[in-house]
């Protein structure tokens, strides 16, 4: 085991797999030199050249498609797109040919692509660095989506991405980049969390895609959540004293209902937590596998903690993000508690 942040364990899968596999191409803006913007690819390219870690323009439809007929070819490629605020105009590659590539041809064509970006709020990015549309692309049949929470479930479900023949949209909550985060809003937004780090194996290994982890265990509430909110919710947990189970997702779709409802079944209570905007956003979709599943076990309607239905705002950020003292208030107020 080695002591990571998320940054290093994701440069560590990445290593890993291209040490062992040839066809694993990296690719995407400032991926090589720089190392990335956020350093997850720091060193690869003066370890296994330009030719595997390319640096590429300001495209990202030119990216993602490449990196499509890479896989086509044979190629197993990464695709990183800067911050998934940038993603939209490499949607149309995205839905109308990656996922659906292997339909269209029955089956005679694939290509695995792998497409990490970074989202989410915590660093005073604003509209146009701030988004998670993570709910856009569960939507998309076809694609995977994938959103890990600690530095482990990070190296291990990037790997699993990265060796599957499906194509997976793979997003990395930026502000638990250097550790975990509880959420509390008078932490100044421009310093990142604790540099806090975690144990990850050096070598090769893989977290299942689709499964979920409980990462709390508790009989009064059951939270659903992933990525950055996961550290919320245990924080906000432990503050209000509620014996809360927390469901870390890790896998947004496919999406593992067999957990969530054994949960839910134990608690009759519900509670389902993310950092986009609540309109549409996945929580809906959570909401209802729960009352499809648990309905004769719930004591009460389910809960949503969520972003507002506003761009994500620079100066304000802290009043849109839902940190623990909503995350918190919403808690009480699904245990009646004033």
């Amino acid at each position: 085991m080695a002591q990571m942040n998320m940054i290093e364990a994701i440069r560590s899968a990445h290593d890993v797999v291209m040490d062992r596999d040839p066809s694993v191409i990296v690719m995407g803006q400032d991926v090589g030199y720089f190392g990335g913007v956020f350093r997850c690819t720091d060193g690869l390219q003066r370890k296994y050249g330009e030719h595997r870690v390319i640096d590429a323009p300001i495209a990202e439809g030119g990216i993602i498609g490449a990196a499509i007929g890479m896989g086509v070819n044979g190629l197993r490629p990464v695709a990183e797109i800067q911050f998934a605020d940038y993603i939209y105009p490499g949607f149309d590659q995205v839905v109308s040919e990656l996922a659906r590539l292997r339909y269209r041809s029955c089956g005679e064509f694939d290509s695995p692509v792998t497409i990490r970006t970074p989202c989410g709020g915590g660093i005073r990015g604003g509209q146009t660095h701030s988004q998670s549309p993570e709910a856009i692309f569960a939507h998309v049949s076809g694609i995977m989506t994938v959103m890990p929470s600690n530095p482990y479930d990070a190296k291990g479900l990037l790997i699993a991405s990265i060796e599957s023949d499906d194509p997976v949209v793979f997003f990395e909550p930026k502000r638990i980049y250097n550790g975990p985060f509880d959420g509390d809003p008078d932490k100044p937004a421009v310093s990142w969390a604790a540099h806090e780090k975690g144990e990850v194996p050096e070598g090769h290994y893989t977290v299942p895609l689709g499964k979920a982890e409980v990462v709390r265990s508790g009989s009064e509430l059951t939270i659903i959540t992933y990525g950055t909110l996961v550290h919320v919710a245990v924080a906000a947990a432990e503050a209000t004293g509620v014996d809360c189970e927390i469901i870390d997702l890790r896998t947004i779709a496919p999406l593992d209902t067999d957990t969530m409802a054994a949960s839910v079944d134990k608690t009759g209570r519900c509670l389902v937590a993310h950092e986009a905007t609540r309109f549409a956003g996945f929580g809906a979709e959570i909401a209802a596998r729960v009352q499809k599943e648990s309905f004769w076990n719930l004591e009460a309607p389910v809960g949503r903690i969520a972003g507002w239905d506003t761009p994500y705002p620079h100066a304000f950020e802290w009043q849109y993000f839902p940190g623990k003292k909503r995350m918190m208030a919403g808690i009480r107020s699904m245990m009646e508690i004033e």
